[in-house]
Parts: structure tokens; sequence; C-alpha cells
């Protein structure tokens, strides 16, 4: 394990039981978003190409809004 991750688990250890319980969850939900998009582009190209078509005719279509850093 790394030295910034045996760092974190250590200051996480510290807070109580469930804000390391929704650590522990925002972790594991991060680890499994990047394996889902590992997956993803490791599908032939023509998926991702259909994927892109689809998001543009979604903008053309008006079915899409901007996005707003302030409300992520």
């Amino acid at each position: 394990m790394g030295k910034l991750l045996d760092r974190a688990i250590a200051e996480a250890h510290k807070l109580p039981e469930d804000e390391q319980e929704a650590l522990a969850w925002v972790m594991l939900e991060e680890i499994d978003s990047e394996r889902r998009w590992d997956e993803l582009f490791s599908q032939p190209s023509e998926i991702i190409e259909r994927m892109a078509e689809q998001a543009l005719e979604d903008y053309r279509a008006g079915r899409t809004e901007p996005l707003d850093p302030d409300k992520l």
C-alpha cells in the first residue's frame, strides 16, 4: 500500500464510525466508477462512437443543459 493511502487510512481511523463508513463508501464508489470507465473504453470503438453520436443528437435536440460547476 502506498504511503499516502496509509496516511489517509490512519487519519480515517480517528473519525467517528459513521464518518469512516461514509468515507469508505465514497472510496469504493470511486473505485467502481473507474472500473466501469475502464471497461467502457476497452470496448470496440464503434460503441464509443455510437455513444458520442447519441450525445451530439441529444445536444442538437435541446435535451442537454450547460454544466454548472457550482451545482456539482
